[in-house]
């Protein structure tokens, strides 16, 4: 097995008293598609930064590339894109200006794929020779993101790359992610809060919640394997189920139980209980019982 592109090994961070890293391990593979799912104030954007050595953390380590992330390369630095959730484009240039600006320091920087990604996208000259300040919301994001691809990294990290964009943008956006970098084999870790764009893109799903990855797994996997699980408190409460997520018992005296692994056993004792309720699960149901 080839070595992972991103290594956390007991990463944890604190805001205040309070851990929003908890002595979190998280490896990221080569050539993985990874939705990053939590609920707002999970952590998740400052997980990122502290993946790629933008914030510090407070205990643990964390490499890129084989290399500490406090002390990265420049080699290894330009193998990686990033697009924040909050823009930090240089807002007193111009467009073309800070494109340049940004060509000077990548020796793979592809000047043919961003001047393709400007006319696609409806940044015509006069929009390009604007203030990036003067830019609408959704204009910064997509100038973002096309920053972020002009060097064609092997690592892509995108924090809610998205929020920005209208319905339109983000099907446009999804298209190149698809069709130009996920097709080339580039390893991507997406976080968003819509969970319909990462079922478009994303081929692993890992869910961020007390500071830990509580669930990882291939969305295939984990959609087929999920299953919510009902009955009466007398069959279902001395039971001990594989994989459960997330217990919880109803004032009718039923008992739900959320599972990521629906094992043999489990499918047998459905089929011999009529009682007992099996029932798959899309991902936003296993979002929210995940997160819960």
């Amino acid at each position: 097995m080839s070595a992972p592109i991103l290594h956390a090994s007991a990463l944890t961070k604190y805001v205040g008293d309070q851990p929003v890293l908890n002595a979190l391990d998280w490896q990221v593979r080569p050539g993985q598609v990874i939705g990053l799912l939590g609920r707002n104030g999970a952590g998740k954007s400052t997980l990122l930064e502290c993946l790629l050595g933008l914030r510090e953390c407070d205990a643990g380590s964390v490499t890129a590339f084989g290399e500490p992330v406090t002390d990265l390369s420049p080699g290894a630095r330009a193998r990686i894109g990033y697009v924040p959730q909050a823009s930090d484009l240089f807002e007193w240039m111009t467009a073309y200006q800070m494109l340049a600006y940004f060509e000077a320091l990548y020796p793979r920087w592809n000047g043919a794929r961003v001047r393709q990604l400007l006319a696609r996208w409806g940044f015509d000259a006069v929009m390009c020779n604007r203030p990036i300040s003067k830019l609408s919301g959704g204009e910064k994001q997509r100038l973002s993101i096309i920053r972020a691809m002009a060097h064609e990294p092997q690592l892509l990290v995108l924090d809610e790359p998205v929020s920005a964009l209208d319905p339109v943008g983000r099907r446009d956006f999804l298209r190149e992610l698809v069709d130009d970098v996920i097709e080339h084999g580039t390893t991507v870790v997406f976080s968003t809060h819509i969970v319909s764009d990462l079922e478009r893109v994303a081929l692993d799903m890992a869910f961020l919640k007390d500071g830990k990855i509580a669930l990882q797994g291939g969305l295939d996997a984990l959609l087929e394997n999920a299953r919510r699980v009902s009955g009466p408190a007398a069959l279902l409460a001395p039971l001990k189920i594989d994989g459960e997520l997330r217990r919880t018992s109803a004032a009718d005296g039923q008992v739900h139980v959320i599972t990521g692994a629906a094992s043999a056993a489990l499918l047998a004792l459905a089929a011999r209980a009529p009682a007992l309720r099996l029932e798959s699960l899309s991902l936003e149901d296993l979002f929210v019982a995940v997160t819960q």
